[in-house]
C-alpha cells in the first residue's frame, strides 16, 4: 500500500515526533464500521496498541467503545473515548476492582479463582446498575500465533481458563466469554479458533449472551476477507444466538502513522552506520521484542544496496537497532527520516530509558494538508517517572 505520508514534509515538526494521518484513521474505521453494520457484531477498539484520545471523537462515531487492559486504561476509555468500556486483565487487585466496576460495561475475568474472589463485590455493583456484565476469558487451547511471545495459548499459558478448569467451576453471575488466539492475521486463523472454542466449550456456548472474539484481528489490511468476516460473524450470532464483539488495536490505527526521526551521526566500523534521535527500545520496542524491521519511506532494505546504513538510536544498548538500509544518496546529517507505520504500539509502549526524550504527537490531515502538534514532552516528563 502506498503511503499517505510520500507527500508529506517532516520539517514541519520537531524530532522526534509521531505523526498520525487522520485521513487514513477514517479509511480504517470506516472499514470496521462496515463489519460493525452488516454484520451485527460489535467492534472496540484494544487501547492497549492505540490510546490516542486526540482522536476519540472521531474513533467514536464509527466503534462501539473500547477495550482496556486495567483500570487506567479504562478511566480513559470512559472520561475520552465515550461508548462501551470493556476491560480484561489476567488479575484484579481488590483495590482496582471498586473503580473498574464504576467504569466498565463488561468486566472480564481470567480464572474461576478471580471470579470466586471479586463475584460477592461485583453482583452488589449489578444490583445498583443492572446493565453491567460479566464474563470470563477462555483459553481454547489452539494456538495460531507464530511468535511464542504473542501467543496466548501456549503450553502453560496464564491467559485464560481451560475447559477442564471450567469443569467443575461455579459461573453463576457469568453471562459471556472472551477468548483471544490471533496476532495480526486474517480470516482463517480466526476460523479455525471458532472451530476448536466450538469443539471444547459447545455447552457454554449454549448458556451465555455474548462473545468476545478478543483482538489481533488485521481487518483494515487490504487482502483481509472483509466480507468472509462477516459472515463468520453472522453465523456465529445464528448459531448460539449471542452478541458478537471484536477488540482490534493494530487495524484501527494500520499504516496510519510515521515516527518522524532525524540522523544526528555518521560513522563508520566496516560498514556505514548511522545514529538517529529515535530509539528502537525506547521508542518502538516491537522492533527489538517481535522482532521486525519497519519501512523507512524512500529507503529500501535488500542487502548489499548502494548507501547500505545500519540505522540505530542513541542510547547505550548495543542492540538499539532498527534495521539495514540502502538510500539512493548517501544520508547526511540533520537529514529527517520517516520511519513507517509507527502509529499502534509505538506511543503506548514508548520510555524515557536513558534520559531519552519522548516522540512529540502531531496530527496531519493527507487530504487538507493542515497540520496540528497535539503534544510535546519536556524534561518534567522524564524527571517526574522517577520519585
Amino acid at each position: 500500500m502506498t503511503s499517505t505520508f510520500a507527500g508529506f514534509d517532516p520539517a514541519r515538526v520537531p524530532s522526534p515526533c509521531f505523526v498520525v494521518d487522520e485521513v487514513r484513521l477514517e479509511e480504517n474505521l470506516q472499514v470496521l464500521s462496515h463489519v460493525e453494520a452488516d454484520s451485527g457484531g460489535r467492534v472496540l477498539l484494544a487501547l492497549k496498541a492505540f490510546s490516542m484520545f486526540a482522536v476519540s471523537a472521531q474513533i467514536a462515531r464509527s466503534l462501539s467503545g473500547v477495550a482496556a487492559s486495567g483500570l487506567w486504561e479504562a478511566r480513559l476509555g470512559r472520561e475520552e473515548f465515550g461508548g462501551e468500556v470493556h476491560v480484561f486483565s489476567p488479575a484484579y487487585t481488590a483495590g482496582d476492582m471498586a473503580p473498574i466496576l464504576e467504569l466498565a460495561d463488561h468486566v472480564v475475568f481470567n480464572s474461576p479463582g478471580q471470579w470466586s474472589r471479586h463475584r460477592d463485590q461485583a453482583l452488589a455493583a449489578l444490583r445498583a446498575r443492572p446493565s453491567l456484565k460479566f464474563g470470563i476469558r477462555i483459553n481454547p487451547e489452539h494456538s495460531e500465533a507464530e511468535n511464542p511471545l504473542y501467543d496466548p495459548c501456549a503450553p502453560c499459558s496464564r491467559l485464560g481458563a481451560t475447559a477442564a478448569a471450567l469443569a467443575a467451576a461455579d459461573l453463576t453471575g457469568l453471562s459471556g466469554l472472551h477468548f483471544h488466539t490471533l496476532c495480526d492475521q486474517g480470516l482463517a486463523p480466526l476460523e479455525r479458533t471458532i472451530a476448536a472454542v466450538e469443539e471444547r466449550f459447545g455447552a457454554l456456548l449454549r448458556s451465555v449472551e455474548w462473545v468476545n472474539f478478543g483482538g489481533g484481528h488485521l481487518i483494515t489490511a487490504p487482502d483481509y476477507d472483509v466480507d468472509g468476516l462477516i459472515s463468520l460473524i453472522r453465523g456465529f450470532r445464528q448459531r448460539h444466538g449471542t452478541e458478537v464483539y471484536l477488540e482490534p488495536g493494530t487495524a484501527v490505527a494500520l499504516n496510519a502513522g510515521v515516527l518522524v526521526t532525524e540522523v544526528i551521526d555518521l560513522v563508520h566500523n566496516d560498514r556505514l552506520l548511522a545514529i538517529i534521535d529515535a530509539s528502537a527500545t525506547c521508542h518502538m520496542p516491537d522492533v527489538i521484542e517481535t522482532p521486525y524491521q519497519p519501512d523507512i519511506l524512500g529507503a529500501v532494505t535488500a542487502p548489499g544496496t548502494a548507501n547500505e546504513y545500519r540505522i540505530g538510536g542513541p542510547t547505550c544498548l548495543a542492540g538499539d537497532v532498527i534495521g539495514d538500509y540502502g538510500f539512493e544518496a548517501p544520508l547526511a546529517i540533520g537529514q529527517r527520516l520517516l520511519i513507517d507505520d509507527q502509529a499502534y504500539y509505538t506511543m503506548v509502549k514508548t520510555s524515557t530509558f536513558n534520559g531519552m526524550k519522548l516522540p512529540s504527537i502531531a496530527l496531519w490531515n493527507s487530504r487538507t494538508d493542515t497540520l496540528d502538534i497535539v503534544r510535546s514532552f519536556d524534561y518534567r516528563a522524564f524527571k517526574e517517572r522517577l520519585s
